[in-house]
């Protein structure tokens, strides 16, 4: 009975997140840091079906040279570990190299990592409770739905493709 309470408000919360995500995506696309930007990044994500582009945009956490990523919807499906990806990220363009973490071990890890840095964080990953626990249980049943935590990794310097009308400025600074 709790999971088919747990899915009914996981898909409002779902059609909330689409309608929010409109606003999201404008703000996060702006060409300047905004207070948005300390805990959501916008992704541009090449639908590996359809080809279509995707904006996602998403909470991180930084967790030293990376960023951490809790990924519980269908946009990680795009996702290739040996495909940097597109990031706006404080006003600027970067691109990141997903690593997709399954491992309900290191997931709890990071969790609470990500918990300790962002409070906020409990309220939209539902392994976490209030107090910051992580059920176990619940973990591994959203772990084989496809729940898993993104590390990005700031990619080798080499030439990579822009997002379009968003050339980053040579000498830029890495994930600031």
């Amino acid at each position: 009975m709790a999971d088919i309470e747990m899915a009914s408000r996981m898909r409002r919360r779902a059609r909330l997140m689409r309608i929010i995500n409109v606003l999201m995506r404008r703000l996060l696309a702006l060409p300047f840091p905004t207070p948005l930007g300390r805990q959501l990044m916008l992704l541009t994500i090449t639908g590996r079906k359809s080809g279509r582009i995707y904006r996602q945009p998403v909470s991180y956490v930084r967790d030293g040279d990376t960023l951490l990523t809790p990924g519980g919807g269908k946009w990680t499906l795009n996702l290739r570990e040996d495909q940097a990806v597109p990031i706006r990220l404080n006003g600027h363009d970067r691109h990141g190299r997903p690593e997709l973490i399954t491992d309900p071990s290191l997931i709890t890890e990071l969790l609470h990592t990500m918990a300790a840095s962002n409070p906020r964080i409990t309220r939209f990953v539902p392994v976490i409770a209030a107090d910051r626990t992580i059920d176990p249980t619940r973990l591994n049943t959203a772990v084989q739905h496809g729940f898993c935590i993104v590390r990005w990794h700031e990619p080798p310097a080499q030439p990579l493709p822009t997002v379009p009308d968003r050339a980053e400025a040579p000498g830029a600074r890495p994930w600031r």
